[in-house]
């Protein structure tokens, strides 16, 4: 089956409103729509950020905190509050989950980094969801913005270490435009791109969501990880979930960044 092995990445502004506390409806439908393809015989990586963010909102803070401790402390509580809800919804449709939450120190080792990708593959040999995420909880190198840099880097090294088919990284834009669309009404979305030069880093521009640590510049940086390790990775709109079966149906959605095959 094609696209059987897929690395999903959901990032802080599709899983939490502009407040901060979590997009029910929206998390329902994702975990509804990962299961029913985990169902058709596709199997699903879930690169999940949200730490921080599900913390401000269960600890009902005003904003992030910008303190490298309390980043810490707020992870600490909203990745127990995140994995509960994936536990939860999962559940609901009879999958389980299963937490994996990494730093930059385990990747640079090779032996740790092997037991990494043996977790991953008895994992899915065993029909389990992994739902990984950055260790922000001991891991300030991300808080203060150089360990994997985001989790958009950290869903390309997991496609490569798992071998993945496809990777899809769900944000808050419909994808690649070849000016700001925020500002720009003319704006074009881009469909494939079949080599990342210049030219499209500065298509990327900066960040996007203030709500999360990537914009699409990290996307396109993703990109080339992925398409590096002989994969394709897509960028689509996270507002509607359901976008996933037509993305793996073939049908043309988002920005569809196209390895170059050696």
């Amino acid at each position: 089956m094609e696209n059987k092995r897929v690395v999903v990445k959901v990032g802080t502004s599709t899983l939490t409103y502009e407040n901060g506390k979590l997009n029910i409806r929206r998390i329902e439908a994702l975990c509804k729509v990962l299961s029913d393809l985990q169902n058709a015989g596709h199997q699903i990586i879930l690169v999940s950020s949200g730490a921080i963010g599900v913390g401000v909102g269960k600890l009902g803070l005003k904003k992030r905190p910008h303190d490298t401790a309390q980043k810490q402390a707020v992870a600490a509580v909203g990745q127990c509050e995140l994995m509960f809800i994936y536990d939860k919804l999962f559940g609901e449709y009879n999958h389980t989950v299963a937490q994996v939450l990494l730093t930059r120190d385990v990747m640079m080792n090779d032996h740790t980094k092997q037991n990494v990708i043996n977790t991953l593959q008895e994992l899915m040999a065993l029909d389990i969801i992994p739902v990984v995420n950055e260790n922000d909880t001991v891991a300030i190198d991300e808080l203060v913005g150089s360990n994997f840099g985001d989790n958009d880097t950290l869903s390309a090294i997991v496609a490569d270490l798992a071998e993945a088919d496809l990777l899809v990284i769900l944000t808050d834009i419909d994808g690649l435009y070849d000016s700001d669309p925020r500002k720009n009404p003319e704006a074009k979305l881009i469909p494939i791109v079949t080599h990342i030069d210049e030219r499209i880093r500065e298509m990327a521009g900066g960040s996007g969501s203030n709500r999360g640590t990537g914009g699409m510049s990290t996307k396109v940086s993703a990109a080339v990880v992925a398409n590096d390790a002989g994969i394709d990775c897509c960028v689509i709109n996270g507002k509607d979930p359901s976008l996933l079966y037509d993305l793996l149906d073939g049908k043309p959605v988002g920005t569809r960044f196209i390895h170059e095959k050696q």
